[in-house]
């Protein structure tokens, strides 16, 4: 349903039962899925892919050509899934040649003033809280948190069902299952009560604090500490998860906290 003081570009794609309120403006090479409401003040511009049942709020622009200096015009996207909500005021930039698209997944909470920079992947149930900055070509997985008014470096990947404190400095990865704070950046504990919400045991949940006292609280480097992980722990989708992580990680995975930084020192 598409009110009179709105705007939807003859080629573009919306589904009859779409709701689109007044002063939005729909650009030509959109489509966009049955179910959604696109608030007023709007706009989705050209290439984005827009799934059912998505909530988008007032101010908020999709779609719009990178903030890139590389970026020569090419054919790129944004794809985004079903039933997130998108806040007031969020950006949500299209891909580059180097992926072609910016992805984000299904049942997102995005808040009021987030930015999501180009070739960015957002998996499924994330919540990225307000006024958060993504640079680009940044991943992150599936249930993780991002509190509010945190930036976030270009290629760093943020592991599911991990949490970040808001007004955090990312640089470095965040491991999954992890809860980090402080600055630099830091290991604070297992996310456990997020785990206990989503299902996990209290033996998956031991298991996992297990394995991150190795990495963290056994004064190892990281390769010692995957060594003794491999070696000594059992094998479970939890260890096999923070392996493979730290594995591909390309930037390395953030520090654990020491005693340095409590006397104000960095690590």
């Amino acid at each position: 349903m598409n009110q009179p003081l709105s705007y939807v570009h003859p080629q573009a794609r919306i589904a009859e039962n779409t709701v689109i309120e007044p002063f939005s403006v729909i650009h030509k090479n959109v489509e966009v899925d049955e179910g959604t409401w696109i608030g007023s003040n709007v706009t989705i511009m050209s290439g984005a892919r827009i799934g059912k049942n998505c909530k988008i709020f007032p101010g908020t622009v999709i779609s719009a050509v990178p903030q890139d200096l590389k970026f020569a015009g090419e054919d790129t996207i944004v794809r985004i899934g079903d039933n997130n909500v998108i806040r007031e005021c969020v950006t949500i930039n299209r891909g580059t040649r180097a992926s072609n698209e910016t992805v984000i997944g299904n049942n997102n909470l995005i808040m009021a003033y987030v930015h999501i920079a180009h070739d960015c992947v957002v998996g499924d149930n994330c919540i990225i809280a307000n006024a958060v900055s993504l640079a680009g070509h940044i991943d992150i997985d599936d249930y993780a948190i991002v509190g509010g008014m945190s930036a976030v470096h270009q290629f760093v990947r943020i592991g599911k069902h991990s949490m970040i404190s808001g007004g955090s400095l990312v640089r470095k990865d965040v491991p999954p299952y992890v809860k980090a704070a402080r600055e630099p950046l830091s290991y604070v504990g297992v996310n456990s009560i997020g785990l206990r919400r989503r299902g996990f045991s209290s033996e998956q949940i031991a298991e996992i604090q297990e394995i991150y006292r190795v990495m963290y609280m056994r004064n190892k480097n990281v390769s010692q500490a995957m060594r003794i992980i491999e070696a000594e722990l059992r094998a479970t989708a939890e260890r096999d998860e923070i392996l493979s992580f730290i594995n591909n990680s390309k930037r390395g995975i953030m520090k654990g906290y020491t005693r340095n930084q409590q006397n104000g020192n960095a690590y």
